[in-house]
Order: structure tokens, then sequence, then C-alpha cells
């Protein structure tokens, strides 16, 4: 594994992550706490130190898993989650973005990791009025004082949301979270410039395309009606997959699964510092982290680990 610094946080953290999204039970998978406790074993067993959640990955439910399987070693992890909404089923959330309810939902989120900080805590794809609230931030600034937050983030909605991205220093931000990866390069236009200006640590989300540059699908192929790719339009995403079948063509070396490399790929932009793919099992956990082994994420990177 290999490490770097995300951004002017200081924070060490592998150059793949977990993220855990599933957990919360919405990927047609329910998920049990000794399944976790494999996985993020798995995790640390390759070299990875870093998770991604959020409080509305099912009602704090993949908060709580992770923070069973992690008791006993909390302080070896970078533990990033997020704010901003309340989970009620299945692709049902609202928002909650006055300085109490976030307070509330920071004290939730708390319990349910069993620790008394988060390394990381991300304003989650809010709306740019409810980032513009500085009594918001004013908030949480106090709770970065008193040491229940140690970095503030923020992740997001819009890959190309370069008013929150420069804002970020102004409010106590250190690391922007943005969707990410072969398929989707926007961020490259204006939020990475502005990344790099200010030191912003970086997490790639989505770094497989929602699972396009998994290698598993060839152009054509049909998805189950309870898939979220099933309500793609059909036309993008079949030219999606033609396009992911010429990368597999003239951009993978031979030997190399697309998927790592799909990972690495990402790692290879100054920017970056890590990727958050999802895993269903141990063995997924094991191939995501392959991708730090690969030749195209260099040693040189401006964030590397020294």
């Amino acid at each position: 594994m290999k490490y770097r610094r995300l951004g002017k946080t200081g924070l060490k953290v592998s150059v793949v992550g977990v993220g855990t999204w599933q957990f919360g039970g919405e990927w047609g998978r329910t998920y049990t706490q000794s399944e976790v406790d494999r996985v993020l074993a798995t995790a640390k067993e390759v070299g990875i130190n870093l998770i991604d959640t959020a409080e509305c990955y099912g009602d704090h439910l993949s908060e709580a898993f992770i923070g069973e399987a992690i008791a006993g070693d909390r302080q070896e992890w970078v533990l990033a989650t997020k704010f901003g909404h309340h989970f009620h089923g299945h692709q049902d959330r609202t928002g909650h973005w006055t300085p109490d309810e976030v307070q509330k939902q920071l004290e939730d989120s708390l319990r349910a990791l069993r620790t008394d900080y988060i390394d990381l805590y991300q304003f989650h794809s809010g709306a740019d009025e409810f980032f513009d609230r500085d009594d918001l931030w004013t908030m949480l600034d106090k709770q970065v004082q008193t040491g229940k937050i140690r970095h503030l983030g923020i992740s997001i909605g819009s890959n190309d949301n370069l008013h929150q991205t420069a804002a970020a220093s102004r409010v106590n931000a250190q690391a922007i979270q943005v969707v990410y990866n072969r398929l989707d390069r926007k961020p490259e236009e204006r939020v990475f410039p502005s990344c790099e200006e200010q030191d912003l640590g970086v997490l790639a989300r989505v770094p497989l395309a929602s699972g396009y540059l998994s290698g598993k699908y060839k152009p054509g192929a049909s998805f189950a009606a309870n898939d979220v790719r099933n309500r793609h339009d059909r036309d993008e995403r079949d030219a999606k997959l033609q396009l992911v079948d010429e990368i597999r063509r003239t951009e993978v070396p031979e030997g190399v699964s697309m998927s790592e490399w799909a990972l690495a790929w990402c790692l290879t932009h100054p920017a970056v510092t890590s990727v958050i793919p999802g895993c269903k099992d141990e063995e997924q956990v094991r191939v995501n982290a392959r991708a730090a082994e690969l030749s195209l994420v260099s040693d040189d990177h401006p964030q590397a680990w020294k």
C-alpha cells in the first residue's frame, strides 16, 4: 500500500480507501456485523487505513457497523463521515442543515461510530444556499476546537461546484470529495486547480463509474430492474460501454484488470489523494488494494508520504 498526505490536514491516508454506502443496505444486500468485520479486517491487512461513510447510509447503520468493527483499534484508522441528511428508507432522505440539526447528527454519528472524535467531517452534497450559512460553519468550528472533529471537509454534489470548492479555506475545510473517474473528468477543469491552489486533500468517489469501469460489462449489456444503471438513459449507457471497450483495448496494459487500472488511473492526477471505491466482500477489498501497486501510481506524487 502507498500513502499520501491528505492536503493540509496532514493526515497520512492510504491511496485506496473503503467506501461504505453498501453497508447501509441500499445496494440490494443486507450486511451483518460479521461480514463488515471481515471486510474491514481485510482492509487493515492490506494496508488500507481510510474509511469513508455517512450519516445517511442507513440511519447511521453503516456507521454503527464500522464503529463495532474498529472499536479495538480506532486510533489506527482515518475515519471520514458526513452530515446534512436523514435516512428514512430506500433512496428516501431529507436534508437537515441548521446548526442544531447538524450538531445532533454529529453526536449521533459519534455514538454510532463508538468514538469521541471524527477525523474528517464532511458537508454532504448540499446546495450552495445551505453551504453559505455562516452560523453552520461557526458551530462546526467550535466542534473542531472541542476536539470532536479533527478536520472539516466538503463532499460536493456536482463535480463542477467551484463555489464550494473555492470557499473551502474560508470555512476551514481542508479536503474535497468529488466524483472522478476515467469516464467523468470534469473536476480537472476547475475543481482540481482550486484544490491544488489551496492544498486541499481530494477523495475521488465513484472511481469505477458506478461499475461501468469494472470490466464486467460489454456494449449492449442489460441491467436488472433494481439496478441503478437500469434507470440510466439507454443510449448514454451504451455509449459509455462502447467507450469502456475502447479504453480496455487501447489504454489498459495486458495482464492488468480493468478495475485495478481504473482506480490507479484516478491516482495519477496530482490533485487526487485517495480513491474510495465500494466493496461487497473481502476479495473486492484485495482487488481494490492492488491498484496501489500498479506502476501508474507514482512515488513522486505531490502528496506522496515520504
